[in-house]
């Protein structure tokens, strides 16, 4: 998952009094120079889910790649029954075979993972893009183009979709670079569009003519007109204001960005889903209605993420 960066301002929750033996730990890098905004932001909203339910407390490890694994044995023995993170994928791996208790990583896992107490639940903008391909397979598409820039994420954006209509279509759908000048005469044939760019200057004027989809990445506050008509998906947390759970929990205290206030759901649902890990232990097919999304525990032990379909609407 890609950490997009914090907003300048750090995010101000009420830090409660957590007694020594918690019941959940969380372990998260939150002095890192690089990770430790976007920690701090994960942190608040899992304090805020924690104070709206009332439940089990928790109690804060920061970490580093070098250290998790010593700071997961400390949380063990004080006591924790779950753990919540780490965040990055090396922490992950470097975590994942002396997992102990029921363990709740904020990415995906390595599909070489094989540790049955560990779980993933992520806002990987990929997952958007493989729902996007069954999307746009239920809305009809058959031959779709994928648009993509020239960044590590539009490209894992990209193949992400490519993987996902291929499994079900047996045929790859054709690629285009966003900025080729001849793109208007390579549509011929094509009935929809897929961009996989998070830029939304990037988006070409040259596809405007047909039905287009993208990841929240470009569900922007102010919609260029560009963007108008383009179907994206989203979390509930943004798009949804009268979800139950969206109005059950606190905003942050302070103003984030739209990439932050994910890493703030992130941490609400990660607490809701390690609140009920301390009650019974999760089986494939259990359901969250969640802020970020609907959340289903498949049989790999990451959570699959299903969001809400919206159209933008121009400015």
């Amino acid at each position: 998952m890609p950490v997009p960066p914090a907003a300048p301002a750090a995010v101000a929750a009420p830090q409660p009094a957590v007694p020594e033996r918690a019941p959940i730990a969380v372990l998260l890098p939150l002095k890192s120079e690089a990770l430790g905004d976007a920690a701090d932001v994960v942190r608040a909203g899992i304090v805020a889910a924690q104070g709206a339910d009332q439940g089990p407390a928790v109690r804060m490890y920061d970490t580093t790649v070098d250290n998790v694994a010593q700071r997961y044995r400390e949380a063990v023995a004080n006591g924790a029954r779950v753990v919540i993170g780490p965040l990055t994928r090396p922490a992950i791996a470097q975590l994942a075979p002396r997992v102990s208790v029921p363990t709740l990583a904020l990415n995906t896992l390595d599909g070489t993972t094989a540790n049955p107490k560990l779980f993933g639940l992520s806002v990987s903008a990929e997952l958007e893009a493989r729902q996007i391909a069954r999307l746009m397979r239920q809305d009809g598409m058959q031959r779709p183009v994928v648009i993509t820039g020239s960044g590590v994420l539009d490209r894992r954006l990209a193949a992400a979709f490519a993987s996902e209509w291929t499994s079900a279509a047996q045929t790859p759908p054709r690629s285009l670079a966003a900025h080729d000048p001849a793109l208007a005469g390579h549509l011929a044939g094509a009935d929809s569009v897929f961009l996989a760019l998070i830029d939304p200057a990037a988006v070409p004027a040259a596809v405007s003519a047909l039905p287009r989809y993208a990841v929240s990445q470009l569900a922007v506050a102010h919609v260029p007109a560009a963007l108008t008509g383009v179907k994206v998906v989203d979390m509930p947390w943004l798009v949804m204001a009268r979800h139950p759970a969206v109005q059950r929990y606190p905003r942050p205290a302070e103003a984030l960005t739209r990439a932050t206030e994910r890493l703030y759901a992130l941490g609400i649902d990660a607490y809701r889903v390690a609140r009920d890990m301390t009650a019974a232990p999760l089986q494939p097919g259990w359901r969250l209605d969640g802020v970020t999304g609907d959340l289903k525990l498949g049989r790999d032990r990451q959570f699959a993420r299903t969001l809400p379909v919206q159209v933008l609407e121009g400015q």
